[in-house]
C-alpha cells in the first residue's frame, strides 16, 4: 500500500513539470485504457418509447469490439411482445484494430397497452452480453366521433379453407389418372383395326370357304409342283365348311366316315344333296389321300378340275341345307347372346386387371418415394396426421391470458375444486382438447390465488402428476428441467413417460407427457400435452404448440 501511494505521488509530481506534463497523464492512465479497449462494448437505443397502434419503432444495437471478434446479433421474433417487422443488414465501421457493428430493427405492435421490450442477447466470442430492457407504451388512435361516423360491427363472414397446398397433388393425380386411363383405353378398350386374317375369320362359313378356294386358285402350289400342300389345303377348306355349316365332325373323320355321314344325312332328309355330288366329292377326297399318303402326282389340269368340283360341292351343300326352324333360330340367338356375354365379361376382367396393374405400379412408386407409412396414412387416414396438417388456430386462454396455437380450439372445462383448494384459489380456468386416453390431449389452465396466499409451484406440479394417476396413468417417470419460451418467458418443464390403461381392459399403451408451468403476473399458468409414444406425428404437434406459447400483456 505504501509503495502504491508513493507511485501515485510521484506521478502527480510529474504533472507539475511543464514539458513532461502530457507524458505523465498518458503514463497514469495507460494501463486502464489498454484494458478497456480489449473488452467489447454493447449498447442499444430506441427512437421512441411511445407509439401508436401499427406504427414502427426503430431499435438499434451497436457493438464495439476487436476486428477479429465473432459477433452474433439477435435473430427472429426475440422482441416479443413486440413484433419484429424487419432487420437491417449489419453496418460496419472500422477504426484501426477496432470495429463498430450496428444493426437496426423495425418493431411494431397492434394492441394498445404497456409492454416490456425484453433484454436482447448479443454473443461476442461465445460470451453473452445483454441490452437493457425498455418500457414501451402503445397508444390507441384517437377518433373524433363528432366528425367520424360510427358504423355497426359487420357480421362474421365465412372464409373458405385454403386448399393451395393440395393443388399440386390434385394436378399430379389428374395427370397420372389421365395417363393410366389413356393406356387402358388404347390397349384394352378401343376397337383395334382388324387384320386381314381377322376380317376373314368373321365372314360366314360359305363366304369364307369360297374365299379360301379363290386364294388356292391364285396360289403357286401347282406351279411349284407342291401337290401335297395343294390337296391338303383343298380338303381342309371343304372339311371346315362342312363342320361349321352342316354341323358334322369332318376334320377328324376319314374319307369313308365323312362320305357315310353325308349319305346318312341325305337319307334322313336333313341334307338335300344329289348323289352324283356326293360321288364327285368322294372321288376328290380319295385322290387327295393318294397324293398326301401315297405320293401320287396328278397332272395340273386334273388338280384344277378337282378344285372346281370342291367349289361345286360347297355351293350345292349350301343350297341343300334346309331352312332352320324357329327352335334352331332361337337356340342360335341364345348361343350368340351367350358368346356376347362371355365377351363382355372377358372385357371387364381385362379392364379390371389393367386398372389393378396401374394402381399397383402407382402405389409402388408412391411407397418407394414417400415410404409405406406415409402412403398408408394418406390413403386410409391417421388421426394425429390430420391434426398436424389441418388448419391450426391461435387463441388466448384464461386470465391472465396464455396464447397457444393448436390444431383444434380448446374448450372450456369445469374443474371441481376440493373445499381446501377453494379457500386459497380465487379463479381457475381450464381449457382442453381430447382425453388422456385418446390419441392426443392438450390442456391450458390459468389459476389465480387469494390475497395473502403463498404459491408453491412444486406442490402444483405434484398435484398435476397425481391427477394423471387418477385418470389411469401408471409407472410415471418424472423429469424436471428449466424451460424458456421463444418469447423469453421462463418456467419449469416436467416431462417423461407413463403407461396408460385402456378403459374396459387391462391392456396398457406407452405414452409421453409434457407439463409446462409458468408463474406470470401472480398467476399460475400450465400447459399439459399427452400423446402415444409410438405416434410418429404427435411429436411434431407437441413442438409446434410449445413453440407458440406466449403470454398476453393486459
Amino acid at each position: 500500500m505504501i509503495k502504491d501511494l508513493f507511485t501515485i505521488k510521484k506521478r502527480l509530481f510529474l504533472l507539475r513539470k511543464g514539458a513532461g506534463a502530457l507524458f505523465a497523464v498518458l503514463f497514469f492512465f495507460a494501463p486502464i485504457r489498454s484494458v478497456a479497449q480489449d473488452d467489447p462494448r454493447v449498447a442499444s437505443e430506441i427512437d421512441s418509447t411511445q407509439m401508436r397502434i401499427g406504427e414502427q419503432l426503430h431499435f438499434e444495437i451497436s457493438v464495439d469490439a476487436d476486428s477479429t471478434a465473432l459477433v452474433v446479433f439477435p435473430e427472429g421474433q426475440t422482441f416479443r411482445p413486440l413484433e419484429m417487422v424487419k432487420a437491417s443488414d449489419i453496418d460496419t465501421f472500422r477504426n484501426k484494430d477496432r470495429v463498430n457493428l450496428i444493426r437496426k430493427y423495425a418493431l411494431t405492435q397492434f394492441d394498445s397497452g404497456h409492454y416490456t421490450l425484453p433484454r436482447q442477447k448479443v454473443i461476442v466470442n461465445n460470451k453473452d452480453f445483454y441490452t437493457d430492457s425498455l418500457q414501451i407504451t402503445v397508444n390507441d388512435i384517437a377518433v373524433d366521433t363528432t366528425t367520424q361516423k360510427m358504423y355497426d360491427i359487420k357480421p362474421l363472414a365465412e372464409v373458405s379453407r385454403n386448399y393451395s397446398g393440395w393443388v399440386r397433388y390434385i394436378i399430379w393425380a389428374i395427370i397420372i389418372l389421365a395417363v393410366a386411363g389413356a393406356l387402358v383405353y388404347w390397349f384394352f378398350i378401343r376397337k383395334k383395326p382388324l387384320t386381314r386374317e381377322e376380317k376373314e375369320a368373321l365372314l360366314p362359313p360359305f363366304d369364307r370357304a369360297l374365299l379360301g378356294l379363290k386364294k388356292l386358285e391364285e396360289s403357286r402350289y401347282l406351279i411349284q409342283s407342291q401337290y401335297k400342300e395343294y390337296y391338303s389345303e383343298l380338303t381342309n377348306i371343304v372339311r371346315a365348311y362342312l363342320e361349321e355349316e352342316v354341323h358334322i365332325s369332318a376334320m377328324e373323320s376319314t374319307t369313308e366316315e365323312l362320305v357315310t355321314k353325308l349319305e346318312m344325312m341325305q337319307q334322313a332328309g336333313r341334307l338335300n344333296l344329289e348323289k352324283n355330288t356326293i360321288d364327285n366329292f368322294k372321288s376328290v377326297l380319295q385322290k387327295a389321300d393318294l397324293v398326301k399318303f401315297a405320293r401320287s402326282r396328278p397332272d395340273t389340269y386334273a388338280a384344277e378340275e378337282d378344285r372346281k368340283v370342291i367349289e361345286n360341292v360347297v355351293v350345292r351343300t349350301k343350297e341343300a341345307i334346309p331352312e332352320p326352324t324357329e327352335e334352331e333360330l332361337l337356340q342360335r340367338e341364345e348361343y350368340i347372346a351367350e358368346l356376347e356375354r362371355k365377351r363382355r365379361k372377358k372385357r371387364k376382367v381385362t379392364i379390371a386387371i389393367a386398372a389393378a396393374c396401374v394402381l399397383f405400379v402407382a402405389a409402388g412408386g408412391a411407397v418407394a418415394y414417400y415410404g409405406f407409412t406415409q402412403v398408408k396414412d394418406t390413403v386410409f387416414g391417421h388421426p394425429t396426421r390430420e391434426l398436424l396438417h389441418g388448419e391450426w388456430i391461435t387463441s388466448e386462454y384464461g386470465y391472465p391470458a396464455i396464447v397457444l396455437e393448436t390444431p383444434k380450439v380448446l374448450k372450456r372445462t369445469e374443474v371441481k375444486l376440493p373445499d381446501a383448494l377453494k379457500q386459497i384459489i380465487s379463479t381457475n380456468q381450464t381449457f382442453t382438447y381430447g382425453g388422456l386416453i385418446g390419441d392426443f390431449h392438450v390442456s391450458a389452465s390459468a389459476t389465480t390465488f387469494r390475497e395473502g396466499v403463498e404459491f408453491n409451484m412444486e406442490d402444483a406440479i405434484q398435484g398435476s402428476v397425481k391427477t394423471m394417476e387418477q385418470q389411469g396413468a401408471k409407472n410415471i417417470i418424472v423429469k424436471q428441467d428449466e424451460f424458456t419460451t421463444p418469447s423469453g418467458k421462463k418456467g419449469i418443464k416436467v416431462h417423461g413417460s407413463m403407461d396408460i390403461t385402456l378403459p374396459g381392459s387391462e391392456k396398457t399403451v406407452k405414452g409421453e407427457y409434457i407439463i409446462l408451468n409458468f408463474n406470470e403476473k401472480g398467476a399460475f399458468q400450465q400447459v399439459i400435452i399427452v400423446h402415444r409414444q409410438d405416434d410418429r406425428y404427435a411429436k411434431d404437434i407437441e413442438n409446434r404448440i410449445v413453440n407458440s406459447i406466449d403470454f398476453k400483456n393486459q
